[in-house]
């Protein structure tokens, strides 16, 4: 992994039941009168290919505080786990059992890999999740209209397997009027990302979304939304000519990263080459772009230790 300087990589705390994901970092806060909550640190981690590749400046704030802003105002259609953003880095949220698939949205046929929509499609691949598309096909057209295209979630080191919407019910991962509930949701959640986008002069291609149950039986939306870890952000501007020309759009997501890992041939299997330091410094300045566009705030430049500043915000929700 490459680290570039002052970015979040790990830190400690004396909280219980320590849960790590690729850029995440989980805590059980002490029991009190507010019930079951957990303490979130989103590091400067980033994850692509089913692997953390480098540490990426300010792309923790980003992730954190660009999924309050969107928590916020997606609240109308489903509730979601956030109680408080104590820092820039952190989320203090509602414990929720996660439902065992990721909800993954489409507008737009794209992807780099051979597992992606497009490397599916230009395979022959024409049912899709469940999903007949037309023939004739270019890549980063916009589908027809969204669809749902959900993913089971694989255990630590493995891959997450495309299942149809249908065979999330049959199969029994999701219980039927439930699963319903979460397709109507996500396609709503969806909708509002692309008018809240285009608003800002990006064009949101397609997104994942992840739910969960609480202790009182509620829908939650969790993790992080419409991030540009989570999310395919393109720039409006000039995109139709460059999809005419042939063009990849402008990327200001992790997209971009993976592009240039496949530039050098990379898709994933064996070692990942290196790529230049200048390389993960573009990464951070669309990052910051990309959450610009979106909220209208500039991010507040680091200044001394991201750790102890964490710890320091956190003191009034947690004891270690």
């Amino acid at each position: 992994m490459q680290v570039l300087a002052d970015t979040l990589v790990d830190l400690d705390m004396d909280l219980p039941d320590r849960r790590d994901g690729k850029v995440r970092i989980s805590w059980r806060l002490p029991d009190d009168d507010r019930g079951g909550r957990r303490l979130f640190v989103t590091t400067d981690r980033l994850s692509a290919f089913d692997r953390i590749l480098a540490a990426v400046p300010d792309k923790g704030a980003v992730l954190n505080r660009l999924a309050a802003h969107w928590f916020a105002r997606t609240a109308d259609i489903v509730d979601n786990h956030v109680l408080s953003i104590p820092d820039p880095n952190v989320t203090v949220a509602r414990e929720a059992t996660p439902l065992p698939v990721e909800v993954v949205v489409r507008g737009r046929i794209t992807g780099v890999t051979d597992t992606s929509i497009w490397g599916m499609y230009t395979a022959g691949g024409r049912d899709l999740y469940g999903h007949r598309l037309p023939d004739g096909l270019v890549k980063n057209d916009a589908l027809p209209s969204p669809i749902v295209t959900p993913t089971t979630k694989a255990e630590a080191g493995g891959h997450d397997r495309p299942v149809t919407v249908d065979e999330v019910a049959d199969s029994g991962l999701v219980d039927r009027a439930l699963w319903g509930q979460v397709v109507e949701v996500a396609l709503a959640l969806f909708e509002r990302g692309r008018e809240l986008g285009e608003t800002a002069g990006l064009v949101l291609a397609d997104t994942k979304y992840e739910f969960g149950i609480d202790a009182d039986g509620r829908l939650l939306l969790i993790d992080e939304v419409h991030t540009p870890d989570s999310s395919r952000w393109w720039s409006a501007d000039g995109l139709a000519e460059r999809l005419e020309r042939g063009e990849e759009p402008e990327s200001l997501d992790k997209e971009f990263v993976r592009r240039l890992y496949a530039e050098q041939g990379f898709t994933g299997h064996g070692e990942p080459p290196e790529l230049d330091r200048e390389v993960w410094l573009a990464v951070a300045d669309r990052y910051r772009r990309v959450f610009t566009m979106l909220t209208g705030d500039d991010l507040a430049p680091v200044s001394g230790s991201i750790e102890g500043r964490v710890k320091e915000n956190c003191r009034e929700v947690a004891t270690w």
